[in-house]
C-alpha cells in the first residue's frame, strides 16, 4: 500500500513540468483578489506596500515583529531602514532591489527565505514582507520562500498567494522563479 502511494507521489512529481513565463502570467491573472495595502498570505506573514511599512500604528495593530523590506534604499525605493523602526521592537532585514526585469532578485532568494524561516520558528512573531506596491519584489521573495522552505512548486506558490493578495511579479522575476523551480525539482529527485 505505502509503496503504491510513494510511486504515485513520485510519478506526480515526475509529471510536473515548470510552466513557461506566459503560462505563469496567465495563472497570475486568473481569478485574483482586489488590490489592498496589506494582506495576510500565510500564517503570521503579511505582504504589504510602502504605506503599510511606514504606518507604525498599523504595524503595532497587526503585531508585526519582523520586517523584510524588498525595496531598501533611497532611489525609487522605500527608504525606511532599521533606524526607522528604532523606537519599535522590530527585527529588520533589507534587500536593495530594483523592480526591473533585468535585476537579479534571485541572489536574495535563499537569504530572504532563511530570514522568513527563522522568523516563523517562533509562533509569536509576525512578519511584514513589503516593497513599494507589495506586488512584485516582495511577492517574488515570498514565493521563493514557499518554494525553498515549504517545498511548493512555482505554480502552487502562486496559486496560494494570489488567493490572498493581488501579486504581479515582473517577467524577469517570473523567469528567475521558473529557474528556481527547475533547480529545486532537480534537487528533489535525488
Amino acid at each position: 500500500m505505502h509503496a503504491a502511494k510513494a510511486a504515485q507521489a513520485s510519478s506526480a512529481v515526475d509529471e510536473y513540468v515548470t510552466p513557461g513565463g506566459y503560462e505563469l502570467e496567465k495563472i497570475l491573472n486568473r481569478g485574483s483578489v482586489a488590490y489592498t495595502h496589506v494582506n495576510e498570505v500565510w500564517p503570521n506573514v503579511y505582504i504589504g506596500d510602502e504605506q503599510t511599512a511606514k504606518d507604525k500604528y498599523q504595524l503595532k495593530r497587526l503585531g508585526i515583529t519582523h520586517i523584510l523590506n524588498a525595496a531598501e534604499g533611497t532611489w525609487n525605493n522605500v527608504d525606511t531602514g532599521a533606524g526607522y523602526y528604532s523606537d519599535m521592537d522590530i527585527v529588520y532585514y533589507g534587500v536593495v532591489a530594483e523592480d526591473v526585469p533585468t535585476f537579479d532578485l534571485s541572489q536574495y532568494f535563499f537569504s530572504a527565505a532563511r530570514f522568513i524561516e527563522k522568523t516563523l520558528t517562533n509562533p509569536q512573531n509576525k512578519l511584514l514582507v513589503h516593497c513599494v506596491m507589495g506586488r512584485s519584489r516582495s511577492a517574488t521573495l515570498f514565493l521563493a520562500y514557499l518554494m525553498i522552505c515549504e517545498n511548493m512548486t512555482v505554480v502552487d506558490a502562486i496559486e496560494h498567494v494570489k488567493k490572498r493578495r493581488r501579486i504581479i511579479p515582473n517577467w524577469g522575476f517570473l523567469k528567475q522563479l521558473r529557474e528556481l523551480d527547475m533547480h529545486l525539482l532537480e534537487e528533489r529527485k535525488y
